[in-house]
Protein backbone atom coordinates (compact mmCIF):
# COMPACT_ATOMS: atom_id res chain seq x y z
CA UNK A 1 0.00 0.00 0.00
CA UNK A 2 1.33 3.31 -1.08
CA UNK A 3 1.95 5.48 1.98
CA UNK A 4 0.95 9.15 2.17
CA UNK A 5 4.12 11.05 3.12
CA UNK A 6 3.66 15.21 3.23
CA UNK A 7 6.65 17.69 3.67
CA UNK A 8 5.33 20.52 5.59
CA UNK A 9 7.80 23.60 5.74
CA UNK A 10 7.77 25.72 8.79
CA UNK A 11 6.25 23.06 10.66
CA UNK A 12 8.25 23.63 13.57
CA UNK A 13 5.92 26.34 14.87
CA UNK A 14 2.35 28.44 14.21
CA UNK A 15 0.35 26.97 11.37
CA UNK A 16 2.62 24.98 10.28
CA UNK A 17 2.76 23.07 13.01
CA UNK A 18 -0.67 22.78 13.11
CA UNK A 19 -0.84 21.13 9.46
CA UNK A 20 1.85 18.96 10.32
CA UNK A 21 -0.51 18.00 13.75
CA UNK A 22 -3.42 17.57 11.81
CA UNK A 23 -2.09 15.59 8.79
CA UNK A 24 -0.35 13.36 11.50
CA UNK A 25 -3.57 12.35 13.11
CA UNK A 26 -5.91 11.66 9.64
CA UNK A 27 -2.60 9.54 9.04
CA UNK A 28 -0.25 11.09 7.21
CA UNK A 29 3.37 10.36 7.52
CA UNK A 30 5.61 13.89 7.97
CA UNK A 31 8.47 15.32 7.44
CA UNK A 32 9.36 18.49 9.52
CA UNK A 33 10.95 21.29 7.58
CA UNK A 34 12.41 24.20 9.65
CA UNK A 35 15.85 26.01 9.45
CA UNK A 36 16.46 25.48 13.55
CA UNK A 37 17.40 21.65 14.28
CA UNK A 38 16.33 22.38 18.18
CA UNK A 39 13.22 23.88 17.14
CA UNK A 40 12.47 21.38 14.87
CA UNK A 41 13.98 18.54 17.43
CA UNK A 42 11.36 20.31 19.93
CA UNK A 43 8.52 20.17 17.26
CA UNK A 44 9.18 16.52 16.53
CA UNK A 45 8.85 15.60 20.15
CA UNK A 46 5.38 17.42 20.61
CA UNK A 47 4.29 15.67 17.28
CA UNK A 48 4.74 12.10 18.61
CA UNK A 49 3.65 12.35 21.87
CA UNK A 50 0.46 13.08 20.16
CA UNK A 51 1.09 9.55 18.74
CA UNK A 52 2.03 11.21 15.20
CA UNK A 53 4.31 9.23 12.57
CA UNK A 54 7.03 11.91 12.17
CA UNK A 55 10.03 10.54 9.55
CA UNK A 56 12.15 12.89 10.47
CA UNK A 57 12.89 16.91 9.97
CA UNK A 58 14.78 18.24 7.00
CA UNK A 59 16.89 21.71 7.46
CA UNK A 60 14.89 24.19 5.23
CA UNK A 61 16.50 27.49 4.69
CA UNK A 62 14.30 29.35 1.52
CA UNK A 63 17.01 31.64 1.12
CA UNK A 64 19.81 29.68 0.41
CA UNK A 65 19.05 28.22 -2.92
CA UNK A 66 21.74 25.60 -2.81
CA UNK A 67 20.96 24.42 0.20
CA UNK A 68 17.21 23.78 -1.20
CA UNK A 69 19.29 21.93 -3.80
CA UNK A 70 20.89 19.65 -1.37
CA UNK A 71 17.40 19.17 1.05
CA UNK A 72 15.12 18.13 -2.38
CA UNK A 73 17.98 15.60 -3.22
CA UNK A 74 18.20 14.41 0.33
CA UNK A 75 14.32 13.91 0.62
CA UNK A 76 14.30 12.22 -2.85
CA UNK A 77 16.77 9.81 -1.35
CA UNK A 78 15.30 9.90 2.54
CA UNK A 79 11.36 10.09 1.01
CA UNK A 80 11.26 8.42 -2.19
CA UNK A 81 7.56 8.54 -1.96
CA UNK A 82 6.64 12.17 -0.92
CA UNK A 83 3.68 12.62 -2.24
CA UNK A 84 2.37 15.82 -0.40
CA UNK A 85 4.35 19.73 -0.34
CA UNK A 86 3.23 22.07 1.89
CA UNK A 87 4.74 25.47 1.48
CA UNK A 88 4.00 26.90 4.19
CA UNK A 89 7.49 28.30 5.57
CA UNK A 90 8.25 32.47 5.30
CA UNK A 91 9.05 35.65 6.65
CA UNK A 92 6.86 38.57 7.49
CA UNK A 93 8.69 41.15 5.89
CA UNK A 94 8.27 44.83 7.56
CA UNK A 95 4.65 44.73 8.83
CA UNK A 96 5.03 48.48 10.78
CA UNK A 97 4.96 50.69 8.23
CA UNK A 98 2.93 51.91 5.18
CA UNK A 99 4.14 51.30 1.86
CA UNK A 100 6.11 54.45 1.38
CA UNK A 101 8.37 53.88 4.83
CA UNK A 102 8.97 50.35 3.40
CA UNK A 103 12.95 50.01 2.41
CA UNK A 104 13.45 48.32 -0.82
CA UNK A 105 15.85 46.07 1.52
CA UNK A 106 12.88 44.32 3.38
CA UNK A 107 10.96 43.73 0.02
CA UNK A 108 13.64 42.26 -1.61
CA UNK A 109 14.17 40.12 1.23
CA UNK A 110 10.40 38.73 1.54
CA UNK A 111 10.39 38.38 -2.22
CA UNK A 112 13.98 36.14 -1.62
CA UNK A 113 12.75 34.34 0.47
CA UNK A 114 8.38 34.18 0.00
CA UNK A 115 8.83 33.73 -3.61
CA UNK A 116 11.66 32.92 -4.97
CA UNK A 117 12.67 30.38 -2.43
CA UNK A 118 9.08 28.43 -2.26
CA UNK A 119 9.51 28.62 -6.31
CA UNK A 120 12.83 27.37 -5.92
CA UNK A 121 12.24 24.30 -3.23
CA UNK A 122 8.73 23.54 -5.50
CA UNK A 123 10.89 23.18 -8.97
CA UNK A 124 13.73 21.01 -7.03
CA UNK A 125 10.52 18.08 -5.76
CA UNK A 126 8.22 19.10 -8.28
CA UNK A 127 10.26 15.81 -9.97
CA UNK A 128 9.62 14.09 -7.29
CA UNK A 129 6.28 14.71 -6.88
CA UNK A 130 5.61 13.87 -10.44
CA UNK A 131 6.63 10.21 -10.02
CA UNK A 132 3.98 10.01 -7.10
CA UNK A 133 0.80 11.67 -8.24
CA UNK A 134 1.49 14.34 -5.79
CA UNK A 135 0.22 17.61 -4.84
CA UNK A 136 1.74 21.34 -3.97
CA UNK A 137 -0.07 23.43 -1.81
CA UNK A 138 0.61 26.65 -0.86
CA UNK A 139 -0.11 28.41 2.05
CA UNK A 140 -0.80 32.26 0.96
CA UNK A 141 -3.24 35.22 1.81
CA UNK A 142 -5.34 36.54 -1.41
CA UNK A 143 -3.83 38.70 -4.22
CA UNK A 144 -6.76 41.56 -3.45
CA UNK A 145 -5.72 43.70 -1.37
CA UNK A 146 -7.86 44.11 2.12
CA UNK A 147 -8.39 47.33 3.63
CA UNK A 148 -7.86 45.78 7.17
CA UNK A 149 -4.40 44.43 6.60
CA UNK A 150 -1.93 45.41 3.87
CA UNK A 151 1.43 45.08 4.67
CA UNK A 152 3.73 45.67 1.08
CA UNK A 153 6.77 43.85 1.39
CA UNK A 154 4.36 40.49 2.34
CA UNK A 155 1.51 40.99 0.29
CA UNK A 156 3.14 41.45 -2.61
CA UNK A 157 5.59 38.20 -1.92
CA UNK A 158 1.75 35.99 -1.70
CA UNK A 159 0.91 37.54 -4.89
CA UNK A 160 3.98 36.57 -6.92
CA UNK A 161 3.32 32.57 -4.89
CA UNK A 162 -0.22 33.04 -6.18
CA UNK A 163 0.57 33.74 -9.48
CA UNK A 164 3.43 30.96 -9.53
CA UNK A 165 0.40 28.44 -8.37
CA UNK A 166 -2.01 29.56 -10.97
CA UNK A 167 0.53 29.26 -14.02
CA UNK A 168 2.15 25.96 -12.98
CA UNK A 169 -1.55 24.53 -12.71
CA UNK A 170 -2.14 25.44 -16.13
CA UNK A 171 0.76 24.00 -16.76
CA UNK A 172 0.67 20.87 -15.74
CA UNK A 173 -2.66 20.58 -17.52
CA UNK A 174 -1.40 21.20 -20.72
CA UNK A 175 1.42 19.42 -20.23
CA UNK A 176 -0.57 16.45 -18.64
CA UNK A 177 2.36 16.30 -15.43
CA UNK A 178 0.44 14.29 -13.02
CA UNK A 179 1.23 16.96 -10.48
CA UNK A 180 -1.78 19.28 -8.12
CA UNK A 181 -1.37 22.32 -7.25
CA UNK A 182 -3.64 24.95 -4.91
CA UNK A 183 -3.57 27.69 -2.71
CA UNK A 184 -5.14 27.74 0.87
CA UNK A 185 -5.75 30.61 2.39
CA UNK A 186 -6.31 30.13 6.24
CA UNK A 187 -7.73 33.24 6.77
CA UNK A 188 -7.26 35.53 10.44
CA UNK A 189 -4.76 33.09 12.70
CA UNK A 190 -3.62 33.88 15.51
CA UNK A 191 0.50 33.19 15.37
CA UNK A 192 3.45 35.00 16.02
CA UNK A 193 3.92 36.38 12.64
CA UNK A 194 1.00 38.64 12.98
CA UNK A 195 2.46 39.34 16.81
CA UNK A 196 -0.42 36.76 18.20
CA UNK A 197 -3.17 39.28 17.10
CA UNK A 198 -6.38 37.69 18.66
CA UNK A 199 -9.09 39.66 17.62
CA UNK A 200 -12.65 38.76 16.81
CA UNK A 201 -13.16 36.92 13.76
CA UNK A 202 -9.36 34.82 14.63
CA UNK A 203 -8.79 31.49 14.43
CA UNK A 204 -6.10 29.08 16.00
CA UNK A 205 -3.83 26.61 15.04
CA UNK A 206 -5.71 23.76 15.58
CA UNK A 207 -8.77 24.93 13.86
CA UNK A 208 -7.15 25.83 10.86
CA UNK A 209 -4.75 23.06 11.09
CA UNK A 210 -8.08 20.54 11.44
CA UNK A 211 -9.89 22.19 8.52
CA UNK A 212 -7.11 22.06 5.96
CA UNK A 213 -6.52 18.01 6.93
CA UNK A 214 -9.95 17.55 6.02
CA UNK A 215 -9.42 19.47 2.74
CA UNK A 216 -6.29 17.55 2.20
CA UNK A 217 -8.14 14.05 2.48
CA UNK A 218 -11.59 15.08 0.67
CA UNK A 219 -10.69 12.98 -2.43
CA UNK A 220 -11.42 16.20 -4.76
CA UNK A 221 -9.52 17.75 -7.30
CA UNK A 222 -8.36 20.96 -6.59
CA UNK A 223 -5.85 21.84 -9.60
CA UNK A 224 -5.45 25.57 -9.72
CA UNK A 225 -7.78 26.73 -7.12
CA UNK A 226 -7.48 29.64 -4.47
CA UNK A 227 -9.15 28.31 -1.44
CA UNK A 228 -10.35 30.13 1.64
CA UNK A 229 -10.99 28.24 4.86
CA UNK A 230 -11.84 31.16 6.69
CA UNK A 231 -13.15 34.09 4.58
CA UNK A 232 -12.23 37.58 5.91
CA UNK A 233 -15.47 39.23 6.99
CA UNK A 234 -16.10 42.47 5.18
CA UNK A 235 -17.10 44.67 7.64
CA UNK A 236 -20.75 47.11 6.67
Amino acid sequence: MKEHIALVTGANKGIGYGIAKHLGLSGWKVIVGARDEQRALEAIRKLEAEAIDVLGWVHIELKDLDGLDKAAQAIGERFPELSLLVNNAGIPGDMSVDSLHTEISAIRETLDVNFIGTFALTKALTPLLSKNSGRIVNITVPSDISPYWHPLAYVTSKAAQNAMMGVMAIEFQQSGTPVETFSVHPGPTTTDLNGNMALPGFHNIETVGQKFAALINDGQSHQGEFIELYPIVKED
